[in-house]
């Protein structure tokens, strides 16, 4: 999985479902979740990107998108927030639910 900076940002979400995991190494829940989000991330790689924000040293970006707290997923196609997931009790289920869901209505949308 790729780590996002202020710099690839841009670049990283303009084409395609991409996902973004944004996180910090002081977040418990953050770090909880890596190992899913990892396993998502190799699962899905057909259907969307998966990369990794580290808050603290994005911090900008997290305030142009009005990231309140961690961990937060926020789900882009083609450089538009879809969606986001930013409870800090999320579990690996309710994540992959949420992402299933998302790509279902995606695909079913077409080149729209």
């Amino acid at each position: 999985m790729n780590e996002v900076t202020k710099e690839t940002w841009s670049e990283t979400i303009a084409e395609g479902v991409t996902l973004v995991d944004v996180w910090g190494p002081s977040c418990q829940p953050c770090i909880a979740m890596m190992p899913d989000v990892e396993k998502l991330a190799d699962e899905r790689t057909a259907d969307m990107k998966v990369v990794k924000l580290e808050a603290p040293k994005n911090r900008r970006l997290c305030m142009e998108y009005k990231i309140m707290g961690l961990p937060a997923f926020l789900l882009f196609r083609d450089g538009e927030e879809v969606d986001r997931l930013t409870s800090g009790d999320v579990t690996a289920g309710e994540l992959r639910k949420w992402v299933d869901g998302h790509l279902a209505q995606l695909s079913s949308r077409g080149g729209e």
